[in-house]
């Protein structure tokens, strides 16, 4: 298709589809019934009475409605198969062109996004659940737990960890009627709409925005950390602000899983240490504090640190050399290694993959 007869199709099918909210209301009505006059149009919808006549008007030159000039008009509807049926072969030929021209866009490791639309956002939060190997942090509405359900059920049957925020607490359902644990690893709930949404894999690929970015409010925003390494500004958040203020627990997995495991988040790894007692070994992969350099510390964990707030966690490692490794989360200072990767065995310190 040359590049003029592309954007024809383009247009010709942005036209069809363009169709206004009395258009819509309209066109919906009498498909239902089959045949309406235009006073039983106006009747059946909000439509006023003057806008009801260029309204059909417009359905009928778009090919979806026949208009019968009898007295009074009839509207009269026409099979959606055949009203549509050229732009279906049209629209199936558009996409493959599209495709064709399509170039990825390539990720960058340090790319941030601001958008606005809402369909984006909503886009982003999919890549985000979906893209998660072994966390995944969520601060959701209700509207939006039902929306990702069945994502968030395949990533917990991929044996995905998750810590999900259901807010409003007033609305978020009851666990009788929700099956949280379906969903999640630990659920609860927090008050008040000013909480944000959030997504985050692994630690890093993020997504954050407003409740009211999500109501269609063109003045607000989400923003993308795409893989970035400030994407653990947002993970750091969910974990200091929101998780620890949401109060209310919808579910808990108490029953133990297989190690080893792997963490983003040291809070989370410490807590899991805590819980099921015993001895454990770690592999972290991380920075050191002092210097900055990358480094690879194996070794028995032999003390953990975490408040009852969860605000504060760490853990100190003997070493392969017989040294002690204080270890902490992201911009940790007051530790020897900031942990990016923390990977957990039960009796020798996990082998990284390659």
């Amino acid at each position: 298709m040359a590049p003029d007869e592309l954007r024809s199709t383009v247009e010709r099918v942005g036209d069809r589809f363009n169709l206004g909210e009395y258009e819509i209301d309209a066109y919906l009505t009498v498909l239902e019934q089959g045949q309406l006059t235009a006073s039983e149009i106006a009747d059946r919808t909000e439509i006023p009475q003057p806008r009801v006549y260029d309204t059909v008007r417009s359905l009928s030159d778009r090919g979806l409605v026949e208009l019968r000039e009898s007295r009074p008009m009839k509207v009269v509807a026409i099979d959606p198969a055949e009203a549509f049926d050229d732009v279906q072969s049209s629209l199936e030929q558009m996409i493959d062109e599209l495709e064709a021209r399509y170039t990825a866009p390539a990720r960058d490791t340090e790319a941030v996004s601001l958008v606005k639309s809402r369909s984006t956002i909503l886009r982003y939060f999919e890549e985000v659940i979906d893209s998660a190997e072994y966390e995944l942090s969520l601060s959701l509405t209700p509207d939006l737990l039902t929306r990702f359900q069945d994502q968030l059920e395949a990533a917990v049957d991929a044996g995905v960890s998750v810590d999900l925020i259901v807010t409003p607490a007033s609305e978020a359902p009851a666990p009788e009627e929700f099956d949280y644990l379906s969903v999640a690893t630990t659920a609860r709930a927090r008050r008040g709409i000013t909480t944000p949404v959030v997504a985050v894999a692994d630690g890093n690929y993020s997504v954050y925005a407003t409740q009211d970015a999500l109501r269609d409010d063109q003045d607000r925003y989400g923003v993308i950390f795409n893989r970035s390494a400030l994407g653990f500004l947002v993970s750091g958040f969910f974990g200091t602000v929101l998780w620890t203020t949401a109060e209310r627990t919808l579910a808990e997995d108490g029953t133990a899983r297989t190690y080893p495991r792997k963490y983003a988040s040291i809070r989370r790894c410490v807590k899991d240490v805590i819980d099921e007692g015993g001895e454990f070994y770690a592999t972290i992969e991380g920075r050191d504090v002092e210097v900055g350099s990358t480094q690879i510390v194996r070794g028995r964990i032999v003390d953990v640190s975490f408040e009852v707030s969860e605000e504060v966690a760490s853990m100190t490692l003997e070493d392969e050399e017989g040294r002690e490794v204080t270890v902490g989360g992201r911009v940790a200072a007051l530790e020897d290694l900031e942990a990016h990767e923390i990977h957990i065995g039960r009796h020798e310190p996990p082998t990284l993959e390659e």
